[in-house]
């Protein structure tokens, strides 16, 4: 495998971003108060209920060593588990910053942890490495990271206990908060999976932040999902999201009235950024590009969505290095949070942002592209957009971005497809993962 820096699929970043304050930095929800309340004892509640029919995530006490700990097959703890992780955390460039990343080998992850290490970030990673899509992938990120100087604790958001024991070891400036349940369709299979990770994983690193001193800023992923039945385009942050079309989308939208809560009480930080249709290299396998493009290769037939009447159904795919600018620029002008001990002393910072491409693409163009590039025809299988949390249209409204985080979005679909296939020909080559 080439070394990190020298991969045209991982985004170059330069330095950080400094804008200027604007007054819109502080969000404008419109939001009553009377109906936050209710929103948040909704979520509560469904917290309290899938907590209280799933085993106990409380970790069991070690044999040995009272230093380590244990939560499913994850250990961590010891001198030496500290050392690599305050080593990994150091800052090497003159007014950097100490972030961590959950989901660090997640495919936005991976791409944002490396470019914050490449530009003298500390940088640590957490990420539970679980099978929802193949793992091996997952674990050729880590090494792809580890040989950046990244380090990757194994462990789950939800042990708080090691979120604590993070905080200790290293005083995190900021947290890029990434690890999530993703996928609209799987929500139909197994949704206590989402509940666990994108609720109550999100109240547990919130916890652990709330108490740490100093508290960290905090930019953490939302999802374009959140518009849901929303038919108004393009899609503005001043939208109505109160009417999510998958259960995912509803536990994007509960993670940002949570963030209004805790950046209320307790004075944190908060930036959620909503991504739309993230595509390029080392991306995930559940996304329609990823399998299209598996599938052409090896003869099988397509699905292809269309809504009633022949609609055509259409994505904002956002290529991956644009995402990572996006993410890069929120942290870089995220303002301290105010709180210290868990009491808030002043008002915070609270933002959301789309992160798009603003040229929404019909899938059947999608197709078309890959169709070119890999030099193949499609077996195209037409089906009506089934009602399983898809919707027909997502188009984003950046100009919030733009006006405050410098963001722009440079890489066009064709330019964008052409990067991931020369990777998904290298790391599959021959049917076996190469690694490159």
């Amino acid at each position: 495998m080439k070394q990190i820096s020298h991969l045209d699929d991982i985004p170059s970043t330069p330095g950080k971003f400094k804008m200027d304050k604007s007054p819109y930095n502080r969000l404008r929800w419109h939001s009553s108060l009377a109906k936050l309340t209710f929103w948040s004892f909704i979520f509560l509640a469904l917290i309290f209920i899938f907590f209280f029919r799933s085993p106990s995530s409380s970790a069991p006490q070690s044999l040995s060593d009272p230093s380590r700990r244990y939560l499913q097959n994850y250990s961590w703890g010891g001198a030496a588990w500290e050392k690599r992780v305050r080593s990994s955390a150091r800052i090497r460039s003159r007014n950097g910053m100490s972030v961590l990343v959950t989901g660090a080998a997640g495919f936005v992850g991976t791409h944002v942890s490396a470019a914050l290490k490449r530009r003298g970030d500390g940088v640590l990673g957490l990420d539970n490495f679980n099978d929802y899509y193949d793992p091996s992938l997952k674990r050729a990120r880590q090494a792809l990271l580890e040989r950046a100087g990244v380090f990757i604790v194994e462990g789950d958001i939800n042990d708080e206990a090691l979120l604590r024991k993070l905080f200790e070891v290293v005083a995190f400036t900021h947290v890029m908060h990434l690890a999530a349940q993703a996928g609209v369709r799987y929500a139909m299979e197994n949704p206590s999976s989402y509940v666990h990770s994108n609720i109550a994983g999100l109240v547990s690193l919130l916890e652990v932040c709330k108490s740490a001193n100093p508290q960290p800023a905090i930019v953490w992923a939302s999802s374009s999902s959140v518009y849901g039945l929303n038919t108004k385009v393009p899609f503005s942050e001043k939208d109505r999201t109160d009417q999510p079309a998958s259960l995912y989308a509803a536990t994007k939208k509960a993670g940002e009235e949570i963030a209004h809560t805790y950046n209320h009480i307790y004075g944190l930080s908060l930036t959620g950024l909503r991504f739309f249709t993230v595509y390029g290299p080392w991306g995930r396998p559940d996304m329609a590009y990823f399998f299209f493009t598996r599938d052409i290769l090896k003869g099988k037939s397509i699905s292809i969505f269309e809504a009633a009447n022949h609609g055509t159904v259409a994505r904002d795919f956002t290529y991956i290095d644009d995402i990572v600018r996006g993410c890069l620029a929120a942290l870089d002008t995220a303002e301290k949070s105010t709180g210290s001990g868990g009491k808030k002393k002043g008002p915070a910072q609270l933002r959301v942002y789309n992160l798009g491409n603003t040229s929404p693409v019909p899938v059947s163009d999608l197709v078309s592209i890959l169709e070119r590039l890999l030099k193949l025809k499609a077996k195209r299988n037409i089906l009506r957009l089934p009602r399983n949390g898809d919707v027909q249209y997502t188009h984003a409204n950046i100009s919030l971005a733009q006006r405050e985080l410098g963001y722009k979005p440079t890489t066009d679909l064709q330019s964008g497809l052409k990067k991931f296939v020369r990777w998904y020909l290298r790391f599959y080559a021959d049917g076996k993962k190469s690694g490159v």
